[in-house]
């Protein structure tokens, strides 16, 4: 039974990095921001759901640093 969820599990998220790749999510930036990466990592665990509609997206802001 572990083994079978384990299957599926990496499945999924193989699905999930598919998806992520076709919407341009791994490109060759260097500076990633919070919202990229996180956009980036709940396509990847949407997994299947990504085709019938869902499109995660965060909105982030992270804090400056004082001058």
């Amino acid at each position: 039974m572990g083994r079978l969820l384990t299957i599926i599990v990496v499945v999924w998220l193989l699905i999930g990095a598919l998806a992520a790749w076709q919407r341009g999510y791994f490109g060759d930036d260097e500076d990633v921001s919070c919202k990229e990466f996180s956009d980036t990592a709940l396509t990847i665990v949407a997994g299947p759901l990504n085709y019938v509609g869902v499109n995660p997206k965060v909105k982030c802001r992270t804090p400056q640093p004082s001058s």
